[in-house]
């Protein structure tokens, strides 16, 4: 990768670190309903004027029903989970499990496409599914009553990882339906059709009062920056170093998740959540093919 590529590496880790502190930012004034709509509307309209510039807008109605359900598994129904979850766990916590989107991509392709996985690949899912257990280990709970904290901890915590399911599910669908599209029609496609489902929701659950200024600062910024710059991005370092040395951005996101909500949030960072953390990357490191055998023998010598 070349300066310019890790620039672009860590620039989007900080800011899909961010996304979470600005989720947990608005969700408990906004509704996690409202608060993704506003998230992905505004996404939406700060990548429609360069996809109409690039005269590619006959691209994306040709592709719409494809992107309609790119930005349902991609956006509207992930987002909403996790803002869901920020109600009740913190934005480093949430960042962690969404560390395991990877992980259920592979489950997804092999399950979709019957790709073959390797006893190295089955120890990666068994290793970063133990990180998991590690992570929610004293915080779940079955106890599910209305009135029970622990159980709407569990809830939000089921909640995450259901989201990550969800992205897992979107990287194969958008492999085999829209492949040959640019990722500039994906990220703007799949973001319109988000807000357009969503926005009925959003209405219903619209907030009675407005919410604050800081709240509104806080979904503009994560609109514009932690969406639709996050994209570009995205976009841009997969066609100038390829998607696999993209990916490692997932590597970086929950360290900027937690640091972000201890510094403006101060939220806590625990033992438990560096272990469960670093023990969930190796996991997916593995199952992914981004760390092979023939690293690991180097690392230990032999």
């Amino acid at each position: 990768m070349t300066a310019i590529n890790v620039r672009d590496l860590i620039l989007l880790a900080a800011l899909w670190g961010a996304s979470f502190l600005f989720m947990r930012m608005g969700a408990g004034e906004f509704g996690p309903i409202p608060l993704i709509e506003l998230r992905v509307g505004i996404a939406a309209l700060f990548l429609l004027p360069m996809l109409s510039w690039r005269r590619d807008l006959p691209i994306l109605r040709e592709n719409g029903l494809a992107l309609l359900i790119v930005g349902a598994t991609n956006s509207a129904l992930p987002f909403c989970l996790i803002a869901y979850s920020m109600l009740y766990v913190t934005a480093g916590f949430a960042s962690i499990l969404n560390a395991t989107a990877p992980m259920f991509g592979a489950i997804i392709a092999f399950i979709w496409y019957q790709q073959r996985m390797t006893l190295f690949q089955l120890a990666g899912l068994s290793i970063g599914f133990a990180g998991v257990v590690l992570l929610v280990w004293g915080r779940a709970s079955f106890n599910l009553a209305g009135d029970s904290i622990l159980g709407d901890e569990t809830i939000a915590i089921a909640a995450g990882l259901v989201a990550a399911l969800f992205y897992g599910i979107a990287a194969n669908y958008s492999k085999s339906r829209l492949s040959a599209v640019s990722p500039l029609v994906n990220a703007t496609g799949s973001q319109v059709g988000a807000a357009l489902l969503l926005l009925p929701f959003a209405l219903l659950t619209w907030p009675q009062q407005s919410p604050p200024l800081m709240s509104w600062l806080a979904v503009i910024v994560l609109g514009v920056a932690c969406t639709g710059i996050a994209y570009l991005l995205y976009f841009r370092l997969i066609a100038s170093a390829g998607p696999q040395k993209a990916i490692a951005v997932t590597y970086l996101v929950p360290a900027f998740g937690m640091v972000w909500g201890a510094f403006f949030l101060e939220e806590t960072i625990t033992l438990e959540m560096i272990l469960a953390c670093a023990v969930i990357l190796l996991g997916t490191a593995l199952t992914t093919g981004m760390l092979k055998p023939q690293a690991l023998r180097l690392i230990w010598g032999r």
